[in-house]
């Protein structure tokens, strides 16, 4: 049986060891196909990207990657949200000279399920000297119009990770941008904390090391200990950031001149500095599936891959 080698353990530890830190909040329910066996938390793996079928498994190397946790917390400024199921797929392709092409899947990357914001508008808002303020709060005591709920969303792709750091504690693995939707009947439907142009910058770090497991698959997802497939497993390691900076809120209140802007900024201490937010994401689980011995695979581990990753849908 061919041994997996170092260089392709370290890197996919080190993969799967930065994607637990991707904290989110939104709705985990979009999914990709039904995939089995092992395969199936990988549903959304962009096994057809130009660049994972081009992978030879010789000078690059395709692998899927999935990281999910069931609870966390975020702090922003003033504001600390408690976070649900977050889920992070996306594909990586190991080249020769140690960089990493990060693949991100034909949606979103994050998925995640959607977090109440303590307080709804009466704790984002009121009480407030600004005389408009003043008269939305005074209608609040309605509860389905005070609920304020946060969404993060990929603002972008993710950019400067770090193997090396990702088998090691606190140092900063990859650099994950994104943005806050804060949704309400009063904020509109463009209300966020962050933007495309000017997002939150999050840069995870393993406050532990992970378990460490390691199995192998038949193409279509069955088990079998000599199958041609591979999946490591990282569980439950506890990842956090207490580095990045949050941007102001824009887009609030339908049209109403950034005077909510300025409310819900005055309130939560928002725009707010490097070192006054945290991430938290408790027990993390991360899988990172690829070929066992890509080389054998070689020329066509990339075609291999989205082949076998096809043959496991339902």
């Amino acid at each position: 049986m061919p041994l997996v080698s170092t260089r392709t353990k370290l890197a996919a530890v080190s993969a799967l060891t930065a994607l637990g830190s991707f904290a989110a909040m939104g709705t985990a329910t979009a999914a990709g196909p039904q995939l089995n066996g092992s395969w199936a938390p990988l549903d959304r793996c962009p096994v057809d990207a130009p660049a994972m079928l081009a992978a030879d498994g010789i000078d690059a190397t395709p692998q899927c990657v999935v990281s999910y946790s069931l609870s966390g917390s975020i702090k922003l400024g003033n504001t600390t949200v408690t976070t649900g199921k977050t889920n992070l797929q996306f594909g990586a392709v190991q080249n020769i000279d140690g960089t990493t092409t990060v693949l991100g899947t034909s949606g979103s990357s994050l998925i995640a399920d959607s977090a109440t914001v303590p307080g709804g508008l009466l704790g984002l808002m009121c009480p407030s000297d600004i005389p408009f303020i003043t008269d939305i709060c005074r209608q609040l005591s309605d509860a389905k119009l005070n609920k304020i709920t946060a969404t993060m969303e990929s603002a972008g792709a993710p950019s400067n990770f770090d193997q090396i750091a990702g088998v090691v504690t606190d140092q900063p693995i990859v650099t994950v941008p994104v943005r806050i939707r804060l949704q309400n009947p009063f904020l509109g439907d463009n209300c966020y904390i962050g933007s495309k142009a000017n997002p939150i910058l999050l840069r995870p770090k393993n406050a532990n090391a992970p378990e460490f497991g390691f199995e192998q698959f038949n193409g279509d997802g069955s088990p079998n200990a000599e199958g041609e497939m591979s999946r490591l497993n990282l569980l439950g390691s506890t990842q956090y950031d207490d580095s990045f900076a949050v941007p102001g809120a824009s887009g609030c209140g339908l049209g109403w001149f950034g005077v909510i802007d300025a409310a819900v900024n005055l309130k939560t201490g928002l725009p707010s500095a490097a070192g006054k937010n945290k991430l938290i994401l408790n027990n993390t689980q991360t899988h990172l599936a690829g070929l066992f011995a890509p080389g054998l695979a070689a020329p066509d581990a990339g075609k291999n891959l989205s082949r076998n990753w096809h043959s496991a849908v339902k």
